[in-house]
């Protein structure tokens, strides 16, 4: 078992579950995350929560991926707050019958984040079970971790963010009816429900993006290319900040469906156009770069 907010799902945290994983199998026991919602700081001291890179619907795909068996949505209450080490570890023997449990290397355990690798250690001896501390995984010498990313991801740096969680990163949403303007200028949108309100987006602008698009029946789920309006719409006039994805190569109806959308690069800002020609030509732009952005021929 290993536990923790595993924010990101980044390849620190990959290190410590594939190594979960692998001592599950090589004893014949269930491979189990305990995970938290809300993220702890939100309850022991809310100003300082940051916003989060994966939610939890985001979190399990990416979870099961590495081979974990099980993952577990442990809500993060007060009364979780208080438990220090000795109690949680108590807590997870008795709720999950914990007989391993395996840490990154810097991680705090129970109240105040007091148990560090050497007090769990002790404590492992004391309960009889083993305590297994896996090492940084770095980046020219600097651990990646969940601040780093999402300091990269609110700058807009894309590309050092999918360096450090092994994937561009991305959103999970719902597609909602908009008002239906693209298909009037040849370029039907796709609009995805307002994020969660915890969900950490880098800088608004037009970008290229993939689209994870689910299957239905036997079709499996398939991958898309397309470009993304994330921000207000000043053409016209609406100041609101939606998620507005035009799929290429793409025909059919997903209202209603949850897709994955992948931020791959950022194109240009968002702006306002005088004219609906003005606005055609630019997308007719933004359509032609993010195409070669995401190494896509033209189609005839």
């Amino acid at each position: 078992m290993t536990v923790g907010t595993f924010d990101g799902v980044h390849r620190g945290h990959q290190a410590v579950l594939v190594e979960v994983v692998a001592l599950a199998r090589q004893r014949a026991r269930d491979s189990v995350l305990v995970t938290f919602d809300p993220h702890p700081l939100e309850v022991v001291n809310p100003a300082a929560a940051p916003k989060l890179l994966t939610l939890p619907d985001e979190k399990r795909p990416l979870v099961e991926r590495t081979g974990i068996a099980k993952m577990v949505l442990l809500a993060f209450t007060p009364a979780v707050a208080q438990l220090d080490a000795g109690q949680f570890v108590d807590r997870l023997r008795a709720e999950y019958g914990m007989q391993e449990l395996v840490l990154g290397y810097d991680h705090g355990f129970g109240r105040g984040r007091g148990g560090d690798a050497e007090l769990l250690r002790a404590i492992g001896a004391a309960r009889g079970f083993g305590v297994t501390v896996v090492d940084a995984v770095r980046d020219d010498g600097q651990p990646i971790s969940s601040t780093l990313i999402r300091a990269a991801v609110a700058h807009g740096d894309l590309d050092a963010a999918a360096r450090w969680l092994g994937r561009p990163y991305g959103i999970r949403g719902e597609v909602v009816r908009g008002a239906g303007r693209g298909r009037t200028i040849g370029v039907p949108t796709l609009n995805l429900a307002p994020p969660d309100r915890r969900k950490l987006l880098p800088p608004d602008g037009v970008y290229a993006v993939r689209v994870e698009v689910p299957g239905s029946g036997k079709r499996e789920a398939r991958r898309y290319g397309g470009m993304m309006n994330q921000g207000p719409r000043p053409t016209f006039g609406e100041g609101v900040r939606t998620l507005e994805v035009h799929l290429f190569d793409f025909s059919g109806e997903l209202y209603g469906r949850m897709v994955d959308v992948e931020w791959i690069r950022r194109l240009r800002d968002v702006q306002a156009f005088g004219n609906r020609e003005a606005l055609i030509a630019q997308l007719e732009r933004d359509r032609t770069a993010a195409r070669l952005s995401l190494n896509l021929s033209e189609t005839p």
